[in-house]
């Protein structure tokens, strides 16, 4: 009986803790809100590792309410979905550990927007319908704002102000483009739709492909694509640890969003709308690759660069993605695994960095000697070689997919420069910030501030899933190649929603 709910128990998981969270629970109401976060997130990672063990033979489909497509609201579990659900529980434990060790403790009501923040991102990517994902997209984003201002402070204020009101006309664009399409085809469900758009022709594919774009404009938005981008490092540089790190699977939620819409329903298939925003994606996705590389390069806070390494992922991902083969889909795919882990570890990382350091914080400048000066150093290290791309960790395993993936002369002319000097700007800012951080520092006695083995060890263990990545390489790669098989004949996705929730295949 439960193996029939199992695709809608990720999103009630977070759903019921975040109510619990919300009760006053007595004399000690954080102790129980922290007991029955790690409980939820240790419970999602259960069900995530269930789903992805079935849909390795089958997409599970559920019509919540049992109304039928394509009125009726439908959860899809494909592969990529699996995923997506398993890597954002991978994240939220140890993130959710490093923040009971009292983050949680700066604002109120942290641990109910944790789980409603949950909720959003697994939504979205669970959803086959276009008008819930406009939906998870609000609740993830109505969350986000909040925990932006965890903790309070003008700077956050202000970058919490620009991230809410460019993500408000985004919103709005958004609404825009489900109107026009739903206009067009009579649909939101995603597997009808894209039934549909296939058979367009003259005017209402034309005005399909317009609202396409505008969906194209607001995922890029969620992404940080460029010239979208700009909201991202200073809300991310600014805001907590704990905050930042959850925030490295947000970003994907665009991404997804992206590769999901542009393979099922604009992709090969389409008709008069295939391939629409491949050619945007290309010169975009380089652009934000090398923008993201100088921004690493100017920058002269820790934090910063790491918000840009995030830009940097987002144009390397649809640069690649937008050359529209299996290889390059795999490669993507392995690429956001790598990236979510290995900069959800830096931003925790830099936040106990920047505690250590007093009034320098986490500035690229000389500083006191850390507490914890040589466990530090070494997560530090790590987290920069596996970051920026070098052998043998997954950074570079990574990037080797991808650079394989270009395969005509213009990718390779294009795609490998700007990939290989990113690299090389993230290597020179990184060996900047720890040689300040790490080896010239300031005399005198080290800093008073240390932080518990526990959470130095939440960053160990996003760490070891990076390296795992690398341990484990051949059999990822086999799996997003299947996931990169799957995108690339939709109708295996179209006939596994329209079999089982009674929509027209005609």
């Amino acid at each position: 009986m439960l193996s029939q709910h199992l695709a809608i128990l990720p999103l009630l998981i977070p759903l019921f803790a975040a109510l619990l969270q919300l009760f006053p629970w007595g004399n000690n109401p954080q102790f129980y809100r922290r007991i029955i976060g790690l409980v939820s997130c240790s419970l999602l990672i259960i069900v995530s590792v269930t789903l992805l063990l079935q849909v390795n033979s089958t997409t599970l489909v559920y019509a919540v309410g049992n109304w039928q497509a394509p009125y009726g609201i439908v959860l899809v579990v494909d592969r990529l979905a699996a995923m997506m659900v398993l890597l954002t529980a991978l994240l939220a434990l140890p993130v959710l550990i490093f923040g009971c060790y009292g983050e949680d403790n700066l604002g109120s009501h942290f641990h109910a927007l944790f789980q409603f923040q949950l909720l959003g991102i697994l939504g979205a990517f669970l959803t086959g319908d276009l008008f819930n994902l406009f939906v998870f997209f609000e609740v993830l984003l109505i969350s986000s704002y909040a925990l932006l201002m965890h903790g309070g402070g003008k700077q956050k204020l202000r970058a919490t102000l620009h991230y809410v009101l460019l993500n408000l006309a985004g919103s709005a664009l958004f609404l825009i483009s489900l109107g026009i399409l739903y206009g067009i085809t009579g649909t939101l469900n995603m597997a009808d739709m894209a039934m549909k758009v296939s058979t367009l022709t003259g005017d209402d594919a034309a005005i399909a492909r317009s609202g396409g774009l505008l969906l194209l404009i607001v995922s890029g938005l969620k992404a940080a694509l460029l010239p979208l981008y700009f909201w991202l490092p200073q809300a991310y540089a600014t805001t907590t640890g704990t905050v930042a790190a959850l925030f490295a699977i947000m970003t994907k939620v665009g991404i997804y969003a992206i590769i999901r819409v542009f393979t099922l329903i604009f992709g090969a298939d389409a008709g008069l709308a295939a391939g629409l925003g491949y050619d945007w994606l290309w010169w975009l996705g380089l652009a934000t690759l090398a923008v993201g590389g100088l921004g690493v390069l100017g920058s002269r806070d820790l934090r910063l660069a790491i918000a840009y390494l995030v830009v940097i992922s987002v144009g390397t991902m649809l640069t690649t993605f937008s050359m529209g083969n299996d290889r390059a889909i795999s490669g993507v795919l392995f690429y956001l695994l790598h990236s979510t882990l290995v900069t959800g570890a830096l931003f925790l990382l830099a936040d106990v960095i920047a505690a250590q350091r007093g009034k320098t914080a986490s500035r690229i400048i000389k500083g006191r000697k850390l507490a914890q000066h040589a466990a530090l150093g070494l997560l530090f290290f790590v987290a920069a070689i596996t970051v920026i791309g070098m052998p043998p960790l997954s950074g570079f395993v990574s990037k080797l997919f991808i650079l394989e993936a270009a395969r005509t002369g213009a990718q390779v002319a294009l795609l490998w420069p700007l990939v290989l000097f990113s690299t090389f700007l993230g290597m020179i800012a990184l060996s900047r910030a720890g040689s300040r951080m790490f080896w010239h520092t300031l005399p005198g006695k080290p800093a008073d501030i240390s932080h518990p083995r526990g959470q130095l060890a939440t960053i160990a263990v996003l760490l070891l899933g990076a390296i795992a990545l690398t341990i484990f390489a051949q059999p990822v790669s086999d799996f997003t190649t299947a996931i990169a098989d799957d995108l690339s004949q939709p109708e295996r996705y179209i006939e596994a929603v329209l079999q089982l929730t009674g929509g027209d295949h005609e």
